[in-house]
């Protein structure tokens, strides 16, 4: 039997699925929305097809790119109280379904996330990573898939290059270029998405890109001169870890009937 690993961004499935239900903030809309996040769930598993499953959410407290960037994440909407004070029961029902949740102080979702694919994919085991956020891009192999659970649609190497321009292995270099305002980390003043592009096609890699700006002309070239320390942090921030030490085992990620 083909193993595969299923894992949940939580919050970025919980927090769609909130959005789109009916009422004011409050228990009873978070009780519609986790009844309608356990469908999502449910069909998720239908459709993909998982032996084992696990939902990821975000760790309490600062990380280390806070540390690193104290805007990280600034002027992002607020969880609402109540639905923050009901994800214990989100969590509760994905166990009923035979599903467990993970999470690990002052560690971001994402990173837990990236770590668990690639480490069961370095053993031969698949994994999909259900998510909107087109940080997990960058993590895209023949072992590791993302797919959007909203528009059922499985984003690979196509998906990438024909939307972004990019290979999944530039996906990192471009989004230190052009910036990722979901997390509102900054970009290179002046050069956005498609000049990124254009850029990583032409010079492969930002550090190529980098060490050719003293001779790169124009406004691009300016403005990589002037914000080369300031790239090279954003590609760190916007790199996921993939070896943390999380001391979990896959057999516990076992869906249960």
């Amino acid at each position: 039997m083909t193993v595969k690993l299923l894992l949940v961004d939580a919050l970025n499935l919980i927090r769609r699925v909130y959005a789109a239900q009916p009422g004011e903030d409050g228990p009873e809309r978070v009780e519609g929305a986790c009844v309608s996040t356990l469908g999502s769930l449910r069909r998720a598993v239908r459709e993909c097809g998982p032996t084992h499953a696990a939902v990821v959410f975000e760790g309490e407290g600062p990380g280390w790119r806070h540390e690193r960037y104290p805007d990280y994440k600034a002027g992002r909407t607020p969880m609402p109280e109540a639905l923050k004070a009901g994800l214990a029961g989100f969590e509760q029902a994905f166990l009923e379904a035979g599903v467990v949740s993970v999470r690990f102080p002052a560690v971001e979702a994402d990173d837990v996330i990236a770590t668990l694919a690639s480490k069961v994919a370095v053993r031969g085991v698949e994994a999909v990573i259900l998510s909107t956020d087109k940080m997990f891009l960058q993590l895209l192999s023949d072992r590791i898939e993302v797919r959007d659970h909203f528009r059922q649609l499985d984003l690979g190497r196509a998906f990438v290059m024909d939307k972004y321009g990019v290979r999944p292995e530039q996906f990192v270099d471009f989004m230190a270029l052009c910036g990722e305002s979901t997390n509102n980390i900054k970009g290179v003043p002046g050069i956005g998405a498609k000049t990124a592009a254009r850029l990583l096609e032409e010079f492969g890699t930002l550090d190529r890109l980098l060490s050719a700006s003293e001779t790169l002309k124009g406004r691009s070239g300016e403005a990589l001169r002037k914000h080369t320390e300031d790239v090279r942090l954003a590609r760190d921030l916007v790199i996921l870890q993939t070896d943390l030490e999380l001391g979990l085992n896959l057999k516990s990620f076992r869906l249960q009937a």
